[in-house]
């Protein structure tokens, strides 16, 4: 039944299971992949030859729904990135490492993103922000599109019998292989959220409002701000609230060295929930100081509540990101 399912509508359905998940779909595209690579393998006079034509339709899926993307990182910026923090599974900072990833290595990590969990979410939209140039953008995708797809192919060729016996076992089984296999993906990605959400009731508990912030700087008592947003959404949006200090969350040996443990810290970040902001918060408090707060809404609360902002010198925004950063700077 599944032989003649793939045999018939093999390339169809491995187009539709790759556009959806470039898109950002909850389905994996690579397990069909290695699925039909099995089947070829294993009947190579029907399924076999289809195998050149899924490929080339993988590829094309892979490359419309990554262009999507692409498009909306090139229309709306950092805007694009910050909804990809907000819906994420993944803490905050995962995401923030994925841009420090991109700022290495640029529009090469496309080659390899499609391997590394998370990489690939983050770093399409970002070469849109950052104002690739499509022609670039497409050539490193397609090389990462076609190492992925056929990566997922070669796999299942090299492991038919395997995989052969795995779905036999399963077909003897019948509907209630099928329900168990959807209940273990609902179960992990309900693990998922629910550790996100835990993460952010422990760590929402202490927090500093923007008129408390605005009323210390007014008053003259202004806190060490640290500003821990990475190099490369400071490019985005290379605005911070004045007198900010740009921070790593990885060199807290250098803050615990420079400052008493009564010093008043302020710590934002440009995620939605300040999970970065947060985290180093509390690694600060861990080390002794009794007060270090994270600013609740980060950079965008700050700015959209009409306080001023500071350019960065000598850094100008991307092209795609001018139209929706600049305008909101007083």
């Amino acid at each position: 039944m599944l032989h003649d399912l793939v045999e018939q509508y093999g390339p169809a359905l491995i187009f539709a299971n790759v556009l959806a998940a470039s898109l950002g779909l909850p389905v994996p595209a690579l397990p069909s992949l290695v699925l039909f690579g099995a089947m070829a393998a294993m009947h190579p006079g029907s399924v076999g030859t289809q195998l050149v034509p899924v490929m080339v339709l993988s590829i094309f899926a892979t490359l419309i729904g990554d262009s999507a993307w692409y498009l909306a990182g090139r229309l709306y910026g950092g805007n694009t990135l910050k909804t990809i923090c907000r819906l994420s599974l993944s803490r905050d900072t995962c995401v923030k490492k994925t841009e420090r990833f991109f700022g290495r290595w640029g529009v090469r990590v496309l080659a390899v993103a499609k391997f590394v969990p998370g990489l690939s979410i983050v770093s399409i939209p970002m070469a849109g922000a950052m104002g690739t140039r499509y022609r670039t953008f497409l050539t490193y995708d397609s090389i990462g599109a076609a190492l992925w797809s056929g990566t997922g192919l070669i796999i299942g060729a090299l492991f038919a019998r395997q995989i052969d016996m795995v779905f036999a076992a399963a077909g003897r089984l019948g509907r209630t292989a099928a329900l168990v296999a959807v209940g273990l993906l609902l179960l992990y990605a309900g693990y998922r959220w629910l550790r996100r959400r835990q993460l952010i009731s422990t760590l929402a508990a202490a927090r500093i409002e923007v008129d408390e912030l605005a009323k210390l700087v007014a008053t003259g008592d202004t806190p060490v701000l640290f500003d821990i947003r990475s190099q490369e959404k400071r490019k985005l949006d290379p605005f911070v609230i004045p007198g900010s200090q740009f921070a790593d969350e990885r060199q807290l040996d250098e803050i615990v060295a420079k400052y008493p443990r009564d010093q008043k810290l302020v710590i934002y970040c440009s995620c939605p929930n300040e999970i970065s902001a947060a985290w180093m918060a509390k690694q600060l408090n861990e080390a002794g100081f009794s007060d270090v707060l994270p600013l609740r809404g980060g950079m965008e609360a700050w700015r959209d509540s009409g306080r001023t902002v500071e350019a960065l010198p000598g850094m100008m925004p991307p092209e795609a990101a001018v139209d929706h950063i600049a305008p909101k700077a007083v």
